[in-house]
């Protein structure tokens, strides 16, 4: 019966998070005017005369802070700006001309900063350029630092006035035949001389990463994969929270022993243990379907995963329960690790001294509950850490891949 009450208190969950999402659709919805849009294409539907706008749905967050165009066709004479605007800018006005709006145009390679006329600041762009733009994580309090690329490459930046308002993707355009590619997820990294991206933009989703390879969503395992000690962990940069207490993963690729396991654990959990197995840990592990709770030896819990398989994990959190250090409603707090406790000789994880050290609870009870393919498959109460739990993915054989999503549940 519990498990009946738990399973439609989770689409309960989920026809809320719809809900809310609708709601969010009617706020956030893009606007655009003297323009049409095809897909990601872009193109101007004016008389040369007047402006044409398009802002985005959403602003920009910490989660996704860049976005790109590309320009397919710069029409009569290629007066296309790429910048930041507020949501209810006025649509017959080019990016950067009105206050609290920043934009680089490409005609003339000037910056546009709440100001009709522009200060010189990289070179013009033309056809099959790709014009980036983003907010630094670096922004000091009370200044928001913004910065424009071309053709992957940097070509400066500006430091803008913080607004509680949110800045939204912007592009304008003026004569006739003006076209560009629209990005709004596009990744940023500065780039070496040979053209090796080395920051990928997810990356700072996740605290710890032991052989395992981001791209975007992706996690790959790149360790050895020949034996118990060769794991790879992934673990977040912030613990489940009430606000945050779901997240789910897709198994893309199963390897060759699809030794994948999703589940939480403590933050300074041993590097190459899987999840489940050693102290201050639960998880769920694809392979043979069992759970594993602090513990080598795993119990008969649901059915095997396999490649295409989706699975999840959460908190079912009391109702008097309350977070000590708040929640991450502040999206552009810069988050710092805490350093591990101690020194851990990962060879030794299983050892049960050294478990006990870092093993802090504060004696809080929480059931954690799994999920496959959108059903529950089962439930455990577990002691919350002291800091919480993280979610932690382990993979172990060669060819491993999943896609994760922290937030499945959020709007």
């Amino acid at each position: 019966m519990d498990d009946i009450n738990l399973h439609y208190r989770f689409l309960n969950w989920r026809r809320r998070i719809r809900e809310i999402r609708e709601v969010r659709a009617v706020r956030y919805r893009e606007r655009l005017k003297r323009m049409l849009r095809d897909g990601d294409v872009l193109r101007y539907h004016g008389n040369s005369d007047e402006v044409g706008c398009f802002v985005a749905a959403r602003p920009l967050s910490r989660r996704n802070r860049y976005f790109e165009v590309t320009i397919l066709d710069t029409g009569v004479r290629g007066m296309i700006a790429v910048g930041l605007v507020p949501q209810l800018y006025k649509l017959d006005h080019q990016p950067g001309w009105l206050p609290h709006s920043v934009a680089f145009h490409a005609d003339d390679g000037k910056l546009y900063n709440g100001n009709t006329v522009g200060q010189q600041f990289g070179p013009k762009c033309c056809r099959g350029d790709r014009i980036g733009c983003g907010v630094s994580l670096d922004s000091d309090d009370g200044q928001l630092t913004v910065f424009f690329t071309k053709n992957g490459k940097e070509v400066g930046s500006v430091d803008i006035p913080a607004s509680p308002d949110a800045l939204f993707p912007a592009v304008g355009m003026h004569t006739l035949g003006e076209e560009v590619l629209l990005d709004l997820n596009a990744d940023w990294g500065m780039e070496e001389d040979d053209g090796q991206m080395i920051v990928d933009s997810h990356e700072e989703d996740w605290g710890r990463l032991h052989d395992i390879m981001v791209t975007g969503t992706l996690l790959e395992y790149v360790g050895k994969g020949k034996s118990i000690v060769d794991v790879g962990l992934a673990q977040a940069r912030r613990p489940l929270s009430t606000r945050f207490h779901y997240y789910e993963l897709e198994i893309t690729d199963a390897g060759e022993k699809c030794y994948i396991a999703l589940g939480l654990a403590r933050r300074d959990y041993p590097k190459n243990r899987h999840p489940g197995w050693s102290r201050g840990s639960i998880a769920y592990h694809a392979d043979d379907g069992k759970l594993f709770q602090g513990s080598g030896v795993g119990d008969a819990f649901g059915p095997r995963c396999f490649e295409g398989d989706i699975m999840g994990c959460g908190i079912m959190f009391p109702r008097d329960y309350t977070l000590d250090g708040g929640d991450d409603a502040d999206d552009w707090a810069l988050d710092v690790m805490p350093k591990p406790i101690g020194v851990q000789n990962d060879l030794y994880a299983s050892n049960e001294e050294e478990e006990a050290e870092g093993e802090d609870f504060d004696g809080r009870k929480v059931t954690v509950f799994f999920t496959r393919n959108g059903k529950v498959v089962g439930r455990r109460e577990v002691a919350l850490p002291v800091g919480g739990l993280y979610p932690t993915i382990g993979m172990m054989s060669t060819g491993e891949k999943v896609r994760v999503d922290l937030h499945p549940l959020s709007g």
